[in-house]
């Protein structure tokens, strides 16, 4: 048993909903695209570097993907194809934008265990208004009693969230899908920490800095959560 919580956070990309997979499937269908310029692998590695390069700037959802895509293009293609490469490009992103939220099996039956046991939080990172619309439309919002949408999930931005939940940070739970975003910073400010892997993960967030120096559990579904709550 994981004991002393008062709080439950959950992570909402790819651990309450799926979303990597739907990104990837833009990534791949932009390689096609410039197929004729460079490898599929030559132009993965260069839309993750354009990507890093901008994270500072753009922060992380759909937009600015799209953006490090048409930044991208711009250098690989001939001049004459890349309007219309952008055009592509802006008419993926736009249904991306619109992608339908799946919830993830098991999360409605942890949800609703545990919503008159722990305050629950959802906490999320990315575009604003993206992550508003996924939340609205996953239809479970009703289970949190906080939602937060962070640009980032460093050390600072957790205990920030935590002051303001006015918890003490050993009360504090995160349940995630990525070790360098969900687990990483909650274990470095005395949190507690679940990490359930996902089947797809960006390649950024598997980028961990060092070892992980505390414990964490580590479970292979979402309703395995349960057995420690």
């Amino acid at each position: 048993m994981i004991d002393g919580i008062k709080v439950v956070a959950f992570d909402a990309d790819d651990t309450l909903w799926e979303n990597e997979a739907y990104f990837q499937e833009f990534e791949a269908n932009f390689c096609k695209m410039v197929g004729c310029y460079v490898t599929s692998e030559q132009a993965s590695a260069e839309l993750l570097r354009t990507e890093m390069r901008n994270l500072h700037l753009y922060g992380y959802g759909a937009k600015g993907m799209m953006l490090c895509m048409i930044e991208t293009v711009c250098k690989v293609a001939k001049e004459e194809n890349g309007l219309k490469a952008v055009q592509e490009i802006l008419k993926l992103g736009h249904e991306l934008l619109q992608t339908p939220v799946e919830i993830l099996p098991g999360v409605e039956t942890v949800l609703s265990a545990l919503t008159n046991k722990y305050q629950l939080v959802l906490a999320t990172k990315g575009d604003l208004l993206d992550q508003e619309r996924k939340i609205r439309k996953s239809g479970i919002q009703h289970y949190f009693d906080r939602i937060e949408v962070m640009s980032d999930k460093t050390l600072t931005d957790y205990q920030k969230m935590i002051d303001g939940i006015g918890c003490k940070p050993q009360e504090f739970l995160m349940i995630g899908n990525s070790i360098k975003s969900d687990i990483e910073p909650v274990l470095a400010i005395g949190g507690r920490a679940v990490h359930i892997p996902h089947h797809i993960t960006w390649q950024y967030e598997t980028q961990i800095d060092g070892s992980v120096s505390h414990e964490f559990f580590r479970l292979e579904k979402i309703e395995e959560v349960l057995n420690y709550l």
